[in-house]
């Protein structure tokens, strides 16, 4: 059996490599770039998209592409390049009928196909992977087109449970799933969902960028985050009315007058216009770059991820407790499915009032000893291990196929 495989590898998500927040592609684009040679897709151009947002940077560069004023093609570094496509589709979730809309995603599929088949001859790739996250609209048929050595699936959310995917996703994610080679997701609870409807479905785990986080000392605060007195219950991360829990935030600002809770990320509309903002020791901070949020969860006394328990959050894999742990963080977050793989270091909480009993428990945890093992399991979930027990999978995978 062979220990390692020497394919390219050709990567496509719903998030293009612009966006300003992290995400798990780019993350294991970035790994598998240290062995491979890796081509990461943004998605085409969308016409409503072009309509709606025609004066963004990041659409006339797309544009610019289309109309071959640059080159779509981006090296990144060794081993790793971005394609923007020289191409635009068709905006069509709105249709109802299944017939038409397959037929002109075929076509889509078809014009993105061939404007990456471009990059794929300028690049010299052959024998190649080609590793799907969740895209299931834009890149259902690229396999197809494409002709990859191994096309492999990849579950990071529970995509159809969001109001966009409802319509189509519920019908072409399983279809997608069924007729990938390989299925990957980062938790048991996704991992399940996909084996219903391939059995080649692993979960390969999370990975977290830890390396900022191991390089903070204690002190090593934002200075704006210096001027607030009281101990700090912190969050970070985007604040979404349909992953966090308002009433939770509400009832802990309420059950511990003497601390902040501090709000660290961008507000969706159902924030922005909530009560919360009314309650004088909530703080909302707003959005701050990725690179300054190590040193502001590093002034946190307590970090919470009161998430609401539904379809979206059960299966979801938090990848900030990584980053609260990774500090050594006493956290508190909801009970789901995926986050008993933290129970023996995370504060495990369900409905508000459990959660102000769990953050009492947490703002008295003082022991260095439980910090240290903290730190110590979030530093386990690396990406290397976790493309790693892909690159296991696929190994076998290619074997059979000889």
């Amino acid at each position: 059996m062979s220990t390692h495989f020497n394919n390219d590898i050709i990567i496509v998500g719903q998030q293009p490599w612009d966006t300003e927040i992290g995400s798990n592609c780019k993350n294991i684009a970035l790994e598998w770039s240290k062995t491979h040679r890796v081509l990461y897709l943004n998605s085409p151009l969308d016409r409503i998209t072009l309509l709606k947002n025609r004066q963004d940077p990041k659409v006339q560069k797309r544009q610019n592409v289309i109309k071959h004023k640059e080159s779509g093609l981006v090296k990144l570094k060794d081993n790793l390049w971005n394609y923007y496509p020289d191409c635009m589709v068709e905006s069509i979730n709105w249709i109802g009928n299944d017939f038409v809309y397959n037929l002109i995603n075929r076509s889509n599929n078809k014009k993105f196909a061939g404007s990456v088949k471009k990059a794929i001859a300028e690049l010299g790739f052959k024998d190649y992977l080609l590793f799907n996250d969740s895209e299931m609209f834009k890149a259902f048929y690229l396999a197809d087109f494409l002709g990859p050595v191994l096309s492999m699936y990849y579950s990071r959310d529970y995509m159809v449970a969001f109001d966009y995917f409802k319509k189509h996703g519920a019908k072409n994610e399983p279809l997608l799933i069924a007729k990938s080679d390989l299925c990957f997701s980062n938790s048991a609870y996704l991992a399940n969902y996909c084996r219903q409807y391939n059995p080649k479905s692993f979960d390969v785990g999370q990975g977290c960028d830890i390396e900022d986080f191991k390089k903070m000392k204690a002190g090593e605060v934002p200075e704006d985050l210096k001027t607030i007195k009281g101990p700090i219950i912190g969050y970070m991360g985007a604040l979404h009315s349909t992953r966090l829990d308002k009433e939770v935030i509400k009832n802990i600002a309420l059950g511990f007058p003497d601390c902040k809770v501090v709000l660290i990320g961008p507000e969706d509309e159902g924030f922005a216009s909530s009560n919360l903002h009314q309650i004088e020791n909530i703080i909302f901070m707003g959005h701050r770059p990725v690179s300054a949020l190590p040193a502001y969860i590093n002034g946190f006394d307590v970090c919470i991820n009161p998430q609401i328990l539904n379809e979206v959050t059960i299966g979801n894999y938090p990848r900030k407790i990584d980053e609260y742990l990774a500090l050594g963080k006493p956290t508190v977050a909801t009970a789901t499915e995926t986050m008993q793989l933290f129970k023996d270091y995370v504060y495990l909480a369900n409905g508000k009032e459990d959660f102000v009993d769990k953050v009492k428990q947490a703002l008295a945890d003082k022991d260095e000893a439980r910090a240290a093992s903290r730190k110590e399991f979030a530093f386990s979930h690396t990406w290397e291990n976790s493309v790693k027990r892909m690159d296991e999978k696929i190994i076998v995978e290619l074997d059979k196929e000889g």
